[in-house]
Formats: C-alpha cells, structure tokens, sequence
C-alpha cells in the first residue's frame, strides 16, 4: 500500500536528515523531492500546489529552522498536513433508529468492486448488532444479481432480487417493504455501473435517489485508477450530493494518490477502505492512521483493532495465562503463527509496527518470502510428536532425520529452528511479565533482527531486551497486573 509514495517520502527525509546542518538550500532540496513523491504518486496537481505552500510556509519557518533536530519537525510538519488534507472524518452512517429502516445506495463505475463491496459492508455492519439487507439493484449486469445472491448466502444476510422486474427504481422500492417485513433495519442498494459516466446512468441514479430517499450515498471507486477515480467522484457529487467515498483495492495501490486528493478535490470524506479480497478487509478511513502509514509511523492501533476482530480471543487468553506460568512450547508457537496468518501477510503486519515498514520492503527486494518460511516452519512442528514439540530438547539425531522427512527438509533446517526456539521460549515468558511498553520494545527489536529465516532474530532479539528479570522483578510485575485486573473489575 503506497510504496512507491512511502519510498519517496523516506529518501526525501533521508537526505535532510544526512545534512550536518540544515540551511534553507538543503531544506528547499528537501521539500522539492516530496513535492516530487507526491505528484509520481498521483496526487492531483492543485493538492500537491496547496500543500507545499503550506509545508513550505512552516518548514522555511525561523522556528524550525532553530530547531534542535529540525528534520523531525519537517517530519511533524507533513504528518500534520496529510492528515487535514485527508479528514476530517465523520464515520457515524447517521442512521436510524434501531426500528426505522436506514437506507445505504452504492453507486459507481463498473468494475470498482460496488457489489464486493455491498457485502464486505453488510458483514462489518452484522458485526455492530445491525439487520442488514442487500438488493440487486445492478440490472445493467446480469452476474450481479448472481454474485450478489452468493455473497448473501455465504454471510447469512438476506438479499431483494427480482429477475422479472428490469426498473431499478421499482426493484429498490419493493425492497424497502420486503425488508421492513423480515425486520431488517437497514437497507443496501447495490446500484448498476457503466464503464464510463454517462446521461443515462446519472438519470438513473437520480430517480433512484428521489423515489427511495436513501438516508446515505456512498460512491464506490477504485482506489488503483489514480486521478480518474478522483475526477469520477467529482462528477458523481455533483450529480447525487455524495455523503462518502468508499476506496477499493487499496491494499494493491502502489501510488496512494486518490486516498489523498479525493476530499481536496471533491470536499467528500473517504469513508471506508478496502484491503483485500476477504470478507472482512474493509476498514474505516482514519486520516492519522493512514498519514501514519504513509510516513512509516506505523498504525498500532489498526492493528490492534484487526486483533480483536478477527484472533481467537479465548485462545490469546490461553497462551497468556500460560506464558504467565512459565510454559511456551512448539505447540504455542505454531498456534500464535496460525492467529498471525488471519492479520495478513508479514509485509502486512510489519507496516502497521512504527519503524517497521521499511524492513519489510527490504525483505522484498532481497526475495524475502518469510510467509513461505514461516509455513516451512509449521511443517516441521506438525512432523514432531506432542513429547517433541513439548521439550525439543529430547530430539536426537534419528529423531531429526525422521521430523525432516515427514516436513520435506534437511536435518539442519530442524536443528536451526530448535536452536532458535529455546531462546526465543525464554524471550516470550520474560515478555510475559513485561508492561505494554517494554512489551512492544522487545517486539520492535526482535523485528528489527528478523532476517532470511524469520526465526534468526529471536538470538538478537533476546539480547537486546535487556538483562533477565529477577524472581523478585517477575513477582513485582505479577502483583501490578493483578492489581490492574482488579481496578479493570471494579471499574
């Protein structure tokens, strides 16, 4: 997601910071090459005017410029105006009471991923307690009523079709009474699209719009398409009053402009966004977050969210109680790589830790592939008897020879990962007893060693954490976490 931009905007800091001491002529320097990351991302030509001029404005400034470290500044400086530029964002959808029928329209070009969409949707609003139902509005497209059907069936959600009826209009105000008598207290309209605007389409909207007064439009577009995605929904705001944008494909958006020019340029707030094929990869549009990932901050918070959503909750509370004992074996392991699959890919995670991002695109450009490595892992704790993988210290040499076979591999390879796992076992319940804080800077520095095979930063990692604690350090630690429990309790 935004590398090309991110990969910009790093070098464009990079070499500010490499100057002993910042002068207005390095400083200019700077800023014209992230003047030039922001237009090779697609950014709209009058965003990127604006924005430089107000950068400029403070980066140029006698303040920064006095600055100790004035570099973190012009850091601040951008971080700050990315995110005016791409909020404010109301993500309430305004909707109803709980009793009343809320009406959503999608709306957009075919192709945007409007239907997926219509889906991904009635999923997150299922998971908020809501009674969704979808309709197949798209008459223009014959499989979108096909794929619609499909996706309500795999979610559990009810879908309005009416094969016979070819007037959007009448299929979508049917729809409003079928879905006040199954009781669902909100409605989505999966809209028909063109390949391009044109007089019919926008007439039909707008019919659909006035007869069945939908309480929200969204206008869905494809996030890949750059300035075009922009201008579409400038011509769709001014035919329908947008009240939000929903950006697809995010995940696979290289460059990153329409994320940031669509509010300049059109007034209208990204809503959502989606990041992958799945489900459940549609997120709400948070301008911090994503100013964050832009400029390699990190988005903990995202990632925390996604966490809770979709690990296994019961199980994460499991593997804590017992690292709080004192037991991480094998099996704990492959377990905790099973959960961290359902959050992506390694790439993935490592751009949501701050300071991060940058090591998984050197792991790419070096033909990295730990999600590979990590599944060769798995396939040699799945070949280990439960005795093996409770103590690996009783796995001999016949005993390798036997794990390699069934996992495909060498004997070595088992022997690395032995070699790496008791170190890192220790490395965990130690974390065990550490706070949130300690926590995440032993997290960052096992990372920050993470190599070819994804178990070779464990050794450095356990290094750089520090001195083990003592039994009295671990007790203290124990009796402020109860301490915390009970006041979580009470409150």
């Amino acid at each position: 997601m935004f590398e090309s931009l991110q990969d910009g905007l790093y070098s464009a800091i990079r070499t500010l910071r490499g100057k002993g001491k910042l002068t207005e002529t390095n400083m200019r320097e700077g800023l014209r090459l992230v003047q030039q990351s922001l237009l090779e991302a697609d950014v709209s030509y009058p965003v990127v005017r604006d924005f430089m001029a107000t950068i400029s404005a403070e980066a140029l400034g006698e303040r920064v410029m006095k600055l100790l470290d004035p570099t973190e500044q012009v850091v601040k400086i951008v971080h700050e105006e990315l995110i005016n530029l791409m909020g404010p964002v109301d993500h309430s959808l305004h909707l109803k009471e709980k009793d009343a029928l809320s009406i959503l329209m999608l709306c957009g070009l075919q192709g945007s991923g409007k239907t997926t969409t219509c889906g991904k949707l009635g999923k997150l609003l299922t998971q908020r307690g809501l009674k969704p139902m979808l309709v197949a509005a798209d008459l223009q497209r014959p499989a979108a009523i096909d794929q619609l059907e499909i996706l309500g069936n795999t979610l559990g959600i009810p879908v309005h079709v009416d094969r016979e009826n070819k007037d959007p209009v009448t299929v979508c105000q049917n729809a409003v009474g079928k879905a006040k008598a199954v009781g669902a207290n909100i409605l989505i309209l999966d809209t028909a699209g063109r390949l391009h605007i044109d007089e019919e389409l926008m007439e039909q909207l707008s019919r659909i719009e006035k007869r069945v007064a939908p309480d929200q439009v969204y206008f869905v577009v494809d996030s890949m398409t750059g300035q075009d995605a922009v201008n579409s929904a400038k011509a769709f705001n001014e035919a329908l009053e947008l009240d939000g944008v929903i950006l697809t494909k995010l995940d696979g958006d290289a460059r990153g402009g329409a994320a940031i020019s669509v509010k300049a340029v059109t007034g209208v707030p990204i809503k959502f966004i989606g990041t992958g094929e799945t489900l459940d990869a549609l997120e709400e549009f948070h301008p911090d977050r994503m100013a964050g990932r832009i400029l390699g901050m990190g988005d903990m918070l995202t990632l925390i969210e996604q966490a809770q959503q979709k690990l296994d909750q019961e199980e994460l509370k499991r593997q804590q109680e017992r690292l709080e004992k004192g037991e991480f074996t094998l099996d704990d392991f492959r377990k905790q790589m099973s959960q961290a699959k359902r959050l992506g890919s390694m790439g993935k995670l490592l751009s949501f830790i701050p300071g991060m991002g940058q090591l998984g695109k050197m792991m790419g450009s070096m033909n990295v592939d730990a999600d590979e490595e990590m599944k060769r892992v798995g396939g040699i704790i799945d070949s280990m008897t439960q005795e093996e993988r409770r103590n690996p210290k009783v796995i001999d040499q016949s005993r390798r020879r036997r794990i390699a076979a069934g996992a495909g591999v060498e004997p070595h390879q088992v022997n690395d990962l032995i070699k790496s796992f008791l170190p890192m076992a220790e490395m965990m319940k130690n974390m065990a007893t550490m706070g949130m804080g300690e926590r995440m800077r032993a997290t960052q520095e096992m990372m920050a060693n993470f190599q070819k095979n994804p178990m070779g930063g464990f050794n450095a990692a356990k290094k750089g954490t520090g001195k083990r604690l003592s039994n009295k350090e671990k007790t203290d630690a124990k009796k402020q976490r109860e301490k915390e429990k009970k006041k979580k309790k009470k409150q």
